[in-house]
């Protein structure tokens, strides 16, 4: 039985078509992966489903009295509101649920009523069919599941990191039970162990899902179904994620066989027409002619947007790049024991440990952002640095690529940002619109362009991975090996990091959070 049916989908923005006339079912208990290019269309897929967006055309139907649960990034929290408060709001109609109960049960007590002690039974039933009486237990659960006790339950959420916000709103989202859980990149923010716990809660929740993630170990292990969105269509595939990449590179290789079977047959034709149009055979040619009018002409397979970097190099004039002496770093306090390492040149360090744990803290401190508690960090006289910074912000969201590089660069011709935009990924549409308005992949794309256009011996980069598809993803790896000079990356990803990496700093180790 569905749960969601989507049918004549069509949706686009500005010039950007992102699909026509698309159509897919989601089951009851189907737990479907979301895939596709960055800008493809997944999320936009998903706010029309809960209809932040209104499609061109389509529709879109959910079963009645469907509770759907959103993993909605940019939700308003009230300012001081703490992680413990924001986590109970989960359970916010359960409490109300609660309050009328007790003021039934007092009204009772005054009157005699035996009508209101009837009401008051009814909620009592519906509290312990949703278990409220264990909701202590199921908040602690997900908190200790998804690394938040580590961050105190008495943290103004306000004052959190953008990976800790976004793992607090995941929380929240689960503790509410939905029917349907709709999840755009979950696993950004989660490191190993938390994402497998969220693996095998996603396998023990026989609720209905739709996954947006470019961790494809992760939708492996918790889909069975996965909707391809590329090239302005939504292709469903049943099975597991690499049974559906099978299928699709099956597909691929069918529509590809027909298109030159079909280009044989149109050359043939027109060969044929060339030649007859004017002689005996020009009613054959004619009609050959209305043959190839009514032809369904097939297309040839598209291939991925493929987006290549590079990191233009300075040199350095010292073989001693960056001395980190007894580094104590935090807010008011300190987070970490006191760090102490070097770097020499052309040297590459991996910065690793559970988000949250102060590994940006510690980025920041070092390239003195924020004011260090104890110690110093010291760089190469001639060291030339470039940092990208995880947190998607901009001076100015409304404007795009193209003027915000502009303003950075007023010397640089509009042709040449163009041209490195559309290296880095970023095609002809999304160059002229608010980079607000971009997907997340795009937006980091758009960053890591600016850092080429400026030289460097040192880069430092904080989860640039964030957001990327595994195209884009290949591409800014074979980058930074190829970069001379030294780098300082923070990562989660072993995929991404294993085997070329000079030293590794495991921050988990030198944490004090208790």
């Amino acid at each position: 039985m569905a749960v969601l049916e989507v049918s004549g989908l069509t949706m686009s923005f500005a010039d950007k078509k992102l699909y026509t006339d698309a159509s897919f079912r989601l089951e009851k208990g189907e737990h479907m992966g979301v895939v596709g290019q960055n800008g493809a269309g997944k999320s936009t897929l998903i706010k029309l489903l809960i209809g932040q967006e209104l499609p061109l055309a389509g529709q879109i139907k959910w079963q009645k009295n469907t509770k759907i649960g959103y993993l909605d990034q940019y939700v308003d929290i009230p300012k001081g509101m703490t992680l413990n408060k924001f986590l109970h709001t989960a359970f916010k109609d359960l409490y109300q649920m609660n309050d009328r109960m007790n003021q039934l049960y007092e009204d009772y007590a005054k009157n005699m009523d035996d009508d209101l002690l009837t009401k008051a039974g009814r909620l009592q039933e519906q509290l312990d069919a949703h278990n409220f009486y264990d909701i202590e237990t199921d908040v602690e659960r997900v908190m200790t599941g998804l690394g938040l006790d580590e961050i105190g339950k008495d943290h103004v959420v306000s004052e959190m990191s953008g990976g800790q916000r976004s793992k607090i709103i995941l929380a929240k989202m689960l503790l509410e039970k939905p029917d349907v859980i709709l999840l755009d990149e979950p696993t950004n923010y989660l490191d190993t162990a938390h994402i497998n716990w969220l693996i095998d809660y996603l396998n023990d929740f026989d609720g209905a899902a739709m996954i947006i993630s470019h961790d494809y170990d992760f939708l492996q292990q918790v889909t069975n179904s996965i909707v391809d969105v590329a090239f302005g269509k939504i292709t469903k595939y049943r099975g597991s994620f690499k049974q559906a990449m099978k299928q699709k590179e099956e597909r691929k290789e069918t529509q590809e066989r027909e298109y030159e079977k079909q280009q044989e047959t149109i050359e043939k034709a027109e060969r044929f027409i060339r030649k007859n149009k004017a002689g005996n055979n020009s009613n054959m040619a004619k009609s050959r002619e209305k043959m190839l009018a009514r032809m369904k002409r097939i297309d040839p397979p598209a291939d991925n947007l493929k987006a290549s970097f590079h990191f233009p190099y300075e040199n350095t004039g010292s073989a001693n790049a960056l001395r980190v002496s007894q580094l104590s770093v935090g807010y008011g306090r300190p987070l970490l024991k006191p760090v102490t390492f070097s770097v020499t040149m052309g040297e590459k360090l991996l910065f690793t440990g559970f988000n949250g744990v102060g590994k940006s803290t510690l980025i920041k401190s070092i390239l003195g952002k924020i004011p260090v508690l104890g110690g110093q960090s010291v760089f190469s006289p001639s060291a030339k640095i470039n940092y990208f910074d995880q947190d998607l912000v901009w001076d100015d969201p409304e404007q795009t690529p193209l003027q915000t590089i502009q303003n950075m660069f007023p010397t640089m011709m509009p042709k040449t940002i163009r041209q490195k935009l559309a290296r880095a990924g970023i095609n002809a549409a999304n160059t002229m619109k608010p980079l607000k308005l971009l997907s997340g992949g795009e937006q980091t794309k758009v960053k890591l362009a600016i850092l080429e256009l400026t030289p460097c011996n040192f880069l430092i980069m904080d989860e640039p991975t964030n957001h990327l598809d595994d195209e884009t993803k290949d591409g800014l790896k074979k980058a930074l090996q190829e970069f001379p000079g030294n780098l300082i990356l923070v990562s989660h990803e072993a995929s991404f990091t294993q085997g070329w990496f000079d030293k590794v700093l495991n921050v988990e180790k030198l944490s004090l959070r208790k």
